[in-house]
């Protein structure tokens, strides 16, 4: 039992700290030069003299020169394993800690010092590390927001490629990224985006460039290449300054063993010039851009067979009446000219060209009897015309390329007092560009013969487009009468 009690002792001093350790070293250390002191102090207050034989002097001595021994001993597997320790974590350290750092714990024979300036070289390092990744965080963030926001607009291929490269230019640390298509023309290359210049003059412009050139290699070679200065064989690069500024990496962008274009990134930040990994790096990552631009083509291709499959039947349906005949061209040109006239962006003149050119899609649901009959229709008629515009929007609603056209096919008709068809919405829930179709659908109605009635004279017409106050927008009747005035003068 007393073997088990000292056992457990000297295990519970084993797992004490160094302090408690040196605290208890130190009182037993003590205990016995502070008892002789004390019994030489009682002596001398008794007796006057110290009364002491030399058998029990040589007994205390020897007492005390052991338990001194016996301390030092401790003391030194304390101190040793406090050594032991420092010399662990600077082995540790040098894994971690820069060439200069380890020289300066190298020097240090401290050890208490090494550990201190260790424990303060690790707490740097995470301190280091915590602002890394709150960087990274940081950057992770923005990255994620660019990204989020061209998924939102993937249909946009310019807005997603100009998130690539913004993303390429700063990973590899560019300042300014270009990205070139190839054109019709052999030797020529346009620039589709640009990061890095502000500059809209440089934006859709072309770059020719002859069979010996740099580009032309690249183009010939198919292979990525480093232009750390402007030699005699890239002396070309000077006249696109600042696009192509050293160090440039230069990529092709190949697909299918065909080569698209070419991806740039110049300039470098922090360093002198870029390596054969990043150029590596660099040659994926243009592959990958022309695997985007290669769908891109794709998709337009199909978006472009839907159009023109869904215009012919459009047009179709307008052949069969002989008195509308030409409406639906003749509706559009309007359109883009009323358009053009009032400042629209290009992508809202285009949306309303396609939209004109479908806009009575629909009708090919309306029987023939009704669409040719002579006369004013009657109740049952009307509701069924009134059904053209619901129709034209379910059919190309299921298009997805097409769905922006929906708006503006189902509410050509509707009027802003709310007169209108098939929805009987009013004021602002009409957009502009609904507007713009109405105003030139009416116009065209009403200078074409129809079965039921004669042309009417442009001035007759622009009269009553000008009574219609209420139900149509009289600022475009305005732009619209000007620009068909103009379209008229010598």
């Amino acid at each position: 039992m007393k073997k088990k009690q000292k056992q457990n002792f000297a295990l519970s001093i084993e797992k004490e700290s160094i302090l408690r350790k040196f605290t208890i070293l130190f009182l037993l250390m003590s205990f016995l030069p502070m008892s002789l002191l004390y019994y030489l102090y009682f002596q001398i207050k008794e007796y006057g003299s110290v009364q002491i034989s030399e058998e029990n002097f040589n007994l205390t001595l020897s007492i005390i020169i052991i338990g001194i021994i016996v301390g030092y001993f401790a003391m030194r597997s304390v101190i040793k394993k406090v050594m032991e320790l420092a010399h662990a974590n600077r082995k540790a350290l040098e894994k971690i800690l820069s060439p200069d750092k380890i020289k300066e714990l190298s020097n240090e024979k401290n050890e208490i010092a090494v550990l201190a300036k260790s424990f303060k070289s690790i707490t740097q390092r995470l301190e280091e590390n915590v602002q890394n990744l709150k960087s990274a965080k940081q950057t992770l963030h923005a990255v994620m927001t660019k990204i989020g926001h061209g998924i939102s607009n993937i249909q946009n291929i310019d807005t997603f490629l100009e998130l690539i490269l913004e993303t390429i230019t700063d990973a590899f640390l560019g300042e300014v990224g270009v990205l070139l298509v190839r054109t019709e023309k052999e030797n020529e290359l346009q620039i589709r985006t640009i990061h890095g210049i502000k500059s809209k003059r440089l934006k859709k412009n072309k770059i020719s460039f002859e069979s010996e050139s740099v580009f032309a290699d690249i183009l010939a070679s198919k292979k990525p290449r480093i232009i750390s200065d402007i030699e005699p064989e890239t002396l070309e690069l000077k006249k696109y300054d600042p696009l192509f500024k050293p160090p440039l990496l230069c990529s092709p962008l190949i697909v299918h063993e065909n080569c698209c274009g070419i991806i740039a990134v110049s300039g470098k930040i922090k360093s002198k010039n870029f390596g054969e990994d990043e150029l590596n790096q660099f040659f994926n990552f243009a592959s990958q851009t022309a695997v985007a631009l290669e769908n891109s083509r794709l998709n337009k291709n199909i978006e472009k067979t839907y159009f023109e499959t869904i215009s012919a039947l459009a047009l179709a349906v307008d052949a069969k009446d002989k008195y509308s005949r030409g409406h639906l061209e003749r509706v559009s040109k309007y359109c883009v000219q009323t358009a053009e006239k009032l400042g629209l962006e290009e992508e809202d003149i285009n949306t309303l060209r396609d939209a004109a050119k479908l806009h009575d899609l629909g009708k090919i649901g309306i029987p023939d009897e009704v669409l040719a009959k002579k006369g004013p229709l009657n109740d049952q008629e009307w509701a069924l015309m009134r059904k053209h515009p619901e129709i034209g929007e379910s059919i190309i609603k299921p298009i997805r390329s097409l769905n922006h056209l929906c708006d503006i096919i189902r509410h050509h008709h509707e009027k802003l007092d709310g007169s209108g068809y098939p929805d009987g919405i009013k004021g602002d829930n009409i957009t502009p560009l609904v507007r713009i179709l109405t105003v030139a659908d009416i116009y065209d109605a009403l200078t074409t013969n129809r079965s039921y009635r004669e042309r009417m004279p442009k001035e007759k017409a622009y009269q009553l487009l000008r009574n219609m106050q209420d139900q149509i927008d009289q600022d475009i009747v305005e732009t619209f009468i000007e620009t068909l005035e103009e379209e008229t003068l010598p």
